[in-house]
Protein backbone atom coordinates (compact mmCIF):
# COMPACT_ATOMS: atom_id res chain seq x y z
CA UNK A 1 0.00 0.00 0.00
CA UNK A 2 2.79 2.50 0.75
CA UNK A 3 4.07 2.21 -2.84
CA UNK A 4 0.62 3.13 -4.09
CA UNK A 5 0.58 6.16 -1.82
CA UNK A 6 4.04 7.29 -2.92
CA UNK A 7 2.92 7.07 -6.52
CA UNK A 8 0.01 9.31 -5.62
CA UNK A 9 2.54 11.97 -4.66
CA UNK A 10 1.55 11.89 -0.99
CA UNK A 11 4.09 11.22 1.73
CA UNK A 12 3.08 7.95 3.42
CA UNK A 13 2.67 8.29 7.15
CA UNK A 14 2.68 12.04 6.72
CA UNK A 15 3.40 12.29 10.42
CA UNK A 16 -0.22 11.25 10.83
CA UNK A 17 -1.16 14.90 10.58
CA UNK A 18 -1.57 15.59 6.88
CA UNK A 19 -5.28 15.91 6.16
CA UNK A 20 -7.15 16.29 2.88
CA UNK A 21 -4.88 17.94 0.35
CA UNK A 22 -2.04 17.59 2.86
CA UNK A 23 -3.16 20.91 4.35
CA UNK A 24 -6.22 20.76 6.55
CA UNK A 25 -5.11 18.70 9.56
CA UNK A 26 -1.65 20.29 9.58
CA UNK A 27 -3.27 23.67 10.14
CA UNK A 28 -5.59 22.11 12.69
CA UNK A 29 -2.58 20.63 14.46
CA UNK A 30 -0.94 24.04 14.72
CA UNK A 31 -4.13 25.61 15.99
CA UNK A 32 -4.73 22.95 18.61
CA UNK A 33 -1.18 22.00 19.60
CA UNK A 34 -1.48 23.93 22.85
CA UNK A 35 -4.47 21.84 23.96
CA UNK A 36 -2.68 18.48 23.75
CA UNK A 37 -1.71 16.89 27.05
CA UNK A 38 0.72 14.08 27.76
CA UNK A 39 -1.81 11.26 27.75
CA UNK A 40 -5.04 12.61 26.27
CA UNK A 41 -6.38 15.82 24.76
CA UNK A 42 -6.90 18.43 27.44
CA UNK A 43 -10.34 20.02 27.79
CA UNK A 44 -10.77 23.18 25.75
CA UNK A 45 -10.17 26.38 27.71
CA UNK A 46 -12.45 28.52 25.55
CA UNK A 47 -16.08 29.14 26.62
CA UNK A 48 -18.24 26.10 25.68
CA UNK A 49 -20.42 27.84 23.11
CA UNK A 50 -17.36 29.13 21.25
CA UNK A 51 -16.15 25.55 20.80
CA UNK A 52 -17.55 23.37 18.02
CA UNK A 53 -18.23 19.66 17.52
CA UNK A 54 -18.03 17.84 14.18
CA UNK A 55 -20.04 14.67 13.48
CA UNK A 56 -19.12 12.38 10.56
CA UNK A 57 -21.85 10.12 9.08
CA UNK A 58 -21.58 6.44 8.17
CA UNK A 59 -22.72 3.96 5.55
CA UNK A 60 -26.29 4.47 4.38
CA UNK A 61 -26.06 8.24 4.00
CA UNK A 62 -24.70 8.11 0.44
CA UNK A 63 -26.67 9.33 -2.59
CA UNK A 64 -25.94 9.87 -6.29
CA UNK A 65 -24.89 13.48 -6.85
CA UNK A 66 -23.04 13.89 -3.57
CA UNK A 67 -19.86 15.90 -3.92
CA UNK A 68 -21.11 18.03 -6.82
CA UNK A 69 -21.29 21.13 -4.66
CA UNK A 70 -17.81 20.57 -3.20
CA UNK A 71 -15.58 20.50 -6.28
CA UNK A 72 -15.07 24.27 -6.23
CA UNK A 73 -13.28 24.14 -2.88
CA UNK A 74 -9.48 23.86 -2.54
CA UNK A 75 -8.07 20.32 -2.28
CA UNK A 76 -11.33 18.46 -3.09
CA UNK A 77 -10.42 17.55 -6.69
CA UNK A 78 -6.99 16.46 -5.45
CA UNK A 79 -8.68 14.22 -2.86
CA UNK A 80 -10.69 12.53 -5.62
CA UNK A 81 -7.58 12.15 -7.81
CA UNK A 82 -5.73 10.42 -4.99
CA UNK A 83 -8.79 8.24 -4.34
CA UNK A 84 -8.82 7.02 -7.95
CA UNK A 85 -5.22 5.84 -7.60
CA UNK A 86 -5.68 4.25 -4.18
CA UNK A 87 -9.01 2.58 -4.97
CA UNK A 88 -8.38 1.68 -8.61
CA UNK A 89 -11.66 3.15 -9.91
CA UNK A 90 -13.21 6.57 -10.57
CA UNK A 91 -14.91 7.39 -7.26
CA UNK A 92 -15.85 10.91 -8.39
CA UNK A 93 -17.82 9.58 -11.35
CA UNK A 94 -19.55 7.01 -9.13
CA UNK A 95 -20.52 9.70 -6.60
CA UNK A 96 -21.79 12.14 -9.24
CA UNK A 97 -23.46 9.77 -11.70
CA UNK A 98 -23.98 6.45 -9.95
CA UNK A 99 -25.63 4.10 -10.62
CA UNK A 100 -27.14 4.08 -7.13
CA UNK A 101 -26.95 0.28 -6.88
CA UNK A 102 -23.17 0.39 -7.37
CA UNK A 103 -22.72 3.32 -4.98
CA UNK A 104 -24.74 1.44 -2.34
CA UNK A 105 -22.42 -1.59 -2.39
CA UNK A 106 -20.39 -1.74 0.83
CA UNK A 107 -17.03 -1.76 -0.95
CA UNK A 108 -17.92 1.50 -2.78
CA UNK A 109 -20.07 3.46 -0.35
CA UNK A 110 -17.64 3.40 2.58
CA UNK A 111 -14.81 5.16 0.67
CA UNK A 112 -17.42 7.48 -0.89
CA UNK A 113 -18.90 8.60 2.45
CA UNK A 114 -15.40 8.91 3.96
CA UNK A 115 -14.20 11.19 1.16
CA UNK A 116 -17.42 13.23 0.89
CA UNK A 117 -17.30 13.94 4.62
CA UNK A 118 -13.72 15.23 4.51
CA UNK A 119 -14.60 17.26 1.40
CA UNK A 120 -17.45 18.82 3.42
CA UNK A 121 -14.82 19.81 6.00
CA UNK A 122 -13.00 21.67 3.20
CA UNK A 123 -16.22 23.52 2.37
CA UNK A 124 -16.80 24.38 6.03
CA UNK A 125 -13.22 25.62 6.37
CA UNK A 126 -13.67 27.84 3.30
CA UNK A 127 -17.00 29.27 4.44
CA UNK A 128 -16.43 29.46 8.21
CA UNK A 129 -12.78 28.91 9.14
CA UNK A 130 -13.50 29.74 12.78
CA UNK A 131 -15.61 26.56 13.08
CA UNK A 132 -12.55 24.45 12.24
CA UNK A 133 -10.22 26.53 14.41
CA UNK A 134 -12.56 26.23 17.41
CA UNK A 135 -13.32 22.51 17.07
CA UNK A 136 -12.88 20.71 20.38
CA UNK A 137 -14.39 17.28 19.65
CA UNK A 138 -15.36 14.93 16.84
CA UNK A 139 -17.17 11.63 16.46
CA UNK A 140 -17.95 9.44 13.47
CA UNK A 141 -20.56 6.74 12.96
CA UNK A 142 -18.89 3.44 11.97
CA UNK A 143 -16.75 4.26 8.89
CA UNK A 144 -17.24 7.94 9.81
CA UNK A 145 -14.81 7.33 12.66
CA UNK A 146 -11.97 7.08 10.11
CA UNK A 147 -12.88 10.52 8.71
CA UNK A 148 -13.06 11.95 12.24
CA UNK A 149 -9.57 10.60 12.99
CA UNK A 150 -8.14 12.08 9.77
CA UNK A 151 -9.69 15.43 10.64
CA UNK A 152 -8.19 15.22 14.14
CA UNK A 153 -4.69 14.54 12.77
CA UNK A 154 -4.49 10.94 14.02
CA UNK A 155 -4.48 9.34 10.55
CA UNK A 156 -2.99 10.40 7.23
CA UNK A 157 -5.71 10.93 4.60
CA UNK A 158 -4.27 8.58 1.97
CA UNK A 159 -3.42 5.82 4.43
CA UNK A 160 -6.84 6.07 6.06
CA UNK A 161 -8.49 5.84 2.65
CA UNK A 162 -6.53 2.67 1.93
CA UNK A 163 -7.60 1.24 5.31
CA UNK A 164 -11.24 2.10 4.51
CA UNK A 165 -10.86 0.33 1.14
CA UNK A 166 -9.56 -2.84 2.84
CA UNK A 167 -12.26 -2.61 5.52
CA UNK A 168 -15.06 -2.15 2.99
CA UNK A 169 -13.92 -5.04 0.78
CA UNK A 170 -13.53 -7.35 3.79
CA UNK A 171 -16.98 -6.41 5.15
CA UNK A 172 -18.54 -6.96 1.72
CA UNK A 173 -16.94 -10.42 1.53
CA UNK A 174 -18.03 -11.33 5.09
CA UNK A 175 -21.60 -10.19 4.41
CA UNK A 176 -21.83 -12.36 1.30
CA UNK A 177 -20.78 -15.48 3.26
CA UNK A 178 -23.99 -15.70 5.35
CA UNK A 179 -27.57 -14.59 4.54
CA UNK A 180 -27.81 -11.79 7.09
CA UNK A 181 -28.96 -8.22 7.49
CA UNK A 182 -29.95 -5.37 9.78
CA UNK A 183 -33.36 -4.45 11.17
CA UNK A 184 -34.19 -0.94 12.37
CA UNK A 185 -36.47 -1.05 15.42
CA UNK A 186 -38.46 1.69 17.10
CA UNK A 187 -39.49 0.28 20.43
CA UNK A 188 -41.31 1.34 23.57
CA UNK A 189 -40.15 1.78 27.13
CA UNK A 190 -41.16 -1.81 27.92
CA UNK A 191 -39.32 -3.32 24.93
CA UNK A 192 -36.73 -5.92 25.94
CA UNK A 193 -34.34 -6.11 22.99
CA UNK A 194 -32.03 -8.70 24.51
CA UNK A 195 -34.91 -11.08 25.28
CA UNK A 196 -36.27 -10.61 21.74
CA UNK A 197 -32.85 -11.44 20.29
CA UNK A 198 -32.56 -14.51 22.53
CA UNK A 199 -35.89 -15.88 21.32
CA UNK A 200 -34.97 -15.12 17.70
CA UNK A 201 -31.76 -17.11 18.13
CA UNK A 202 -33.73 -20.01 19.63
CA UNK A 203 -36.03 -19.89 16.60
CA UNK A 204 -32.98 -20.11 14.31
CA UNK A 205 -31.71 -23.15 16.23
CA UNK A 206 -35.08 -24.84 15.68
CA UNK A 207 -34.49 -24.35 11.95
CA UNK A 208 -31.13 -26.12 12.20
CA UNK A 209 -28.91 -23.01 12.12
CA UNK A 210 -25.82 -23.53 14.26
CA UNK A 211 -24.49 -20.62 16.34
CA UNK A 212 -27.15 -18.17 15.15
CA UNK A 213 -26.46 -14.46 15.48
CA UNK A 214 -29.07 -11.88 16.49
CA UNK A 215 -28.02 -8.92 18.62
CA UNK A 216 -28.25 -5.15 18.97
CA UNK A 217 -25.69 -3.67 16.57
CA UNK A 218 -26.49 0.07 16.84
CA UNK A 219 -27.74 2.10 19.80
CA UNK A 220 -29.21 5.18 18.12
CA UNK A 221 -31.41 7.06 20.59
CA UNK A 222 -33.83 6.16 23.40
CA UNK A 223 -36.18 3.41 22.14
CA UNK A 224 -34.35 3.11 18.83
CA UNK A 225 -32.00 0.25 18.02
CA UNK A 226 -30.70 -1.63 15.02
CA UNK A 227 -30.70 -5.40 15.44
CA UNK A 228 -28.47 -7.46 13.16
CA UNK A 229 -27.94 -11.13 12.46
CA UNK A 230 -29.19 -14.08 10.42
CA UNK A 231 -32.08 -13.17 8.10
CA UNK A 232 -34.29 -15.87 9.65
CA UNK A 233 -33.87 -14.21 13.07
CA UNK A 234 -34.79 -10.79 11.73
CA UNK A 235 -37.84 -12.18 9.93
CA UNK A 236 -38.92 -13.80 13.22
CA UNK A 237 -38.66 -10.45 15.01
CA UNK A 238 -40.74 -8.71 12.35
CA UNK A 239 -43.44 -11.38 12.56
CA UNK A 240 -43.51 -11.19 16.38
CA UNK A 241 -42.94 -7.46 16.79
CA UNK A 242 -46.11 -6.97 18.90
CA UNK A 243 -44.94 -9.52 21.45
CA UNK A 244 -41.77 -7.49 22.05
CA UNK A 245 -43.56 -4.10 22.07
CA UNK A 246 -41.85 -2.93 18.89
CA UNK A 247 -43.71 0.04 17.40
CA UNK A 248 -42.04 -0.20 14.01
CA UNK A 249 -39.53 -2.45 12.26
CA UNK A 250 -37.82 -1.92 8.92
CA UNK A 251 -35.16 -3.92 7.10
CA UNK A 252 -32.20 -1.74 6.15
CA UNK A 253 -30.82 -1.84 2.59
CA UNK A 254 -27.49 -3.41 3.58
CA UNK A 255 -26.04 -6.77 2.65
CA UNK A 256 -24.84 -8.02 6.02
CA UNK A 257 -24.96 -8.01 9.82
CA UNK A 258 -22.44 -5.24 10.45
CA UNK A 259 -21.10 -4.74 13.98
CA UNK A 260 -21.80 -8.35 15.00
CA UNK A 261 -19.54 -11.42 15.18
CA UNK A 262 -20.57 -12.29 11.61
CA UNK A 263 -18.01 -9.63 10.65
CA UNK A 264 -15.22 -11.61 12.35
CA UNK A 265 -13.61 -12.58 8.98
CA UNK A 266 -13.12 -8.86 8.23
CA UNK A 267 -11.10 -8.16 11.37
CA UNK A 268 -7.79 -9.68 10.28
CA UNK A 269 -7.43 -7.75 6.98
CA UNK A 270 -8.20 -4.48 8.78
CA UNK A 271 -5.87 -5.29 11.67
CA UNK A 272 -3.03 -5.98 9.22
CA UNK A 273 -3.42 -2.70 7.35
CA UNK A 274 -3.69 -0.70 10.58
CA UNK A 275 -0.38 -2.20 11.75
CA UNK A 276 1.28 -0.93 8.57
CA UNK A 277 0.22 2.73 8.84
CA UNK A 278 1.22 5.48 11.21
CA UNK A 279 -1.33 6.43 13.85
CA UNK A 280 -0.91 9.41 16.14
CA UNK A 281 -2.76 10.70 19.16
CA UNK A 282 -5.59 13.01 17.98
CA UNK A 283 -5.16 16.76 18.43
CA UNK A 284 -8.77 17.04 19.62
CA UNK A 285 -11.11 14.67 21.48
CA UNK A 286 -12.36 11.85 19.24
CA UNK A 287 -14.89 9.43 20.70
CA UNK A 288 -14.89 5.69 19.99
CA UNK A 289 -18.00 3.82 18.81
CA UNK A 290 -16.97 0.81 20.90
CA UNK A 291 -17.12 2.32 24.37
CA UNK A 292 -18.20 5.98 23.77
CA UNK A 293 -14.97 7.18 25.40
CA UNK A 294 -12.21 9.44 24.08
CA UNK A 295 -9.30 7.85 22.28
CA UNK A 296 -6.17 8.13 24.41
CA UNK A 297 -3.23 6.98 22.25
CA UNK A 298 -2.33 5.36 18.92
CA UNK A 299 -2.45 1.72 20.10
CA UNK A 300 -5.88 2.41 21.56
CA UNK A 301 -7.09 3.62 18.14
CA UNK A 302 -5.54 0.66 16.33
CA UNK A 303 -7.18 -1.85 18.67
CA UNK A 304 -10.66 -0.30 18.83
CA UNK A 305 -11.01 0.34 15.09
CA UNK A 306 -10.71 -3.45 14.63
CA UNK A 307 -12.98 -4.24 17.59
CA UNK A 308 -15.57 -1.83 16.18
CA UNK A 309 -16.30 -4.27 13.31
CA UNK A 310 -17.73 -6.88 15.70
CA UNK A 311 -19.06 -4.56 18.43
CA UNK A 312 -22.28 -2.52 18.54
CA UNK A 313 -22.04 1.16 17.64
CA UNK A 314 -22.81 2.96 20.90
CA UNK A 315 -23.89 6.21 19.29
CA UNK A 316 -26.55 7.16 21.85
CA UNK A 317 -23.97 6.73 24.62
CA UNK A 318 -21.44 8.74 22.60
CA UNK A 319 -23.88 11.64 22.24
CA UNK A 320 -24.38 11.66 26.00
CA UNK A 321 -20.59 11.68 26.51
CA UNK A 322 -19.96 14.49 24.00
CA UNK A 323 -22.68 16.80 25.32
CA UNK A 324 -22.52 16.02 29.03
CA UNK A 325 -22.15 19.27 30.98
CA UNK A 326 -23.14 20.92 34.21
CA UNK A 327 -26.51 22.61 34.41
CA UNK A 328 -26.41 26.13 33.03
CA UNK A 329 -23.33 25.53 30.85
CA UNK A 330 -24.12 26.30 27.21
CA UNK A 331 -23.88 23.67 24.46
CA UNK A 332 -21.35 23.87 21.62
CA UNK A 333 -22.27 24.44 17.99
CA UNK A 334 -22.48 21.10 16.16
CA UNK A 335 -21.84 20.50 12.45
CA UNK A 336 -22.65 17.29 10.61
CA UNK A 337 -20.14 17.09 7.76
CA UNK A 338 -21.04 14.73 4.94
CA UNK A 339 -24.02 13.26 3.12
CA UNK A 340 -27.40 12.99 4.82
CA UNK A 341 -28.77 14.45 8.04
CA UNK A 342 -29.23 11.22 9.99
CA UNK A 343 -26.85 12.17 12.81
CA UNK A 344 -28.74 15.43 13.28
CA UNK A 345 -32.03 13.54 13.56
CA UNK A 346 -30.49 11.20 16.12
CA UNK A 347 -29.05 14.15 18.09
CA UNK A 348 -32.50 15.74 18.21
CA UNK A 349 -33.84 12.58 19.85
CA UNK A 350 -30.86 12.29 22.23
CA UNK A 351 -30.47 15.92 23.27
CA UNK A 352 -32.91 18.55 22.03
CA UNK A 353 -30.96 21.45 23.55
CA UNK A 354 -27.74 20.43 21.82
CA UNK A 355 -29.62 19.90 18.53
CA UNK A 356 -30.84 23.51 18.56
CA UNK A 357 -27.23 24.53 17.77
CA UNK A 358 -26.86 21.90 15.01
CA UNK A 359 -26.18 22.61 11.33
CA UNK A 360 -25.67 20.29 8.36
CA UNK A 361 -22.90 20.99 5.82
CA UNK A 362 -24.42 19.87 2.54
CA UNK A 363 -22.50 17.96 -0.13
CA UNK A 364 -24.95 18.42 -3.01
CA UNK A 365 -25.05 21.17 -5.63
CA UNK A 366 -27.57 23.61 -4.14
CA UNK A 367 -24.88 26.06 -3.07
CA UNK A 368 -26.44 29.47 -3.60
CA UNK A 369 -29.70 28.64 -1.88
CA UNK A 370 -27.78 27.23 1.08
CA UNK A 371 -25.51 30.22 1.51
CA UNK A 372 -28.27 32.83 1.41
Amino acid sequence: PLVVMERCGWAPGGGGSSGPGGVRAVNLAELLQSSVGDEEPAPARRPPQEGTVLLFPGQGSQFVGMGRGLLRYPNVRDMFRVAEKVLGYDLLSLCLRGPQAELDRTLHCQPAVFLASLAAVEKLHHQQPSVIENCVAAAGFSVGEFAALVFAGALDYTEALYAVKVRAEAMQKASEAVPSGMLSVIGRRESNYNFACLEAREHCKSLGIENPVCEVSNYLFPDSRVIAGHLQALEFLQENSRKYYFKRTKMLPVSGAFHTRLMEPATEPLAEVLKSIKIQKPFICVYSNVDSKKYVHSKHIQRLLVKQLVSPVKWEQTMHAVYERQQGVEFPYTYEVGPGKQLGAILRNCNLKAWKLYKHIDVSEDEEAEEM
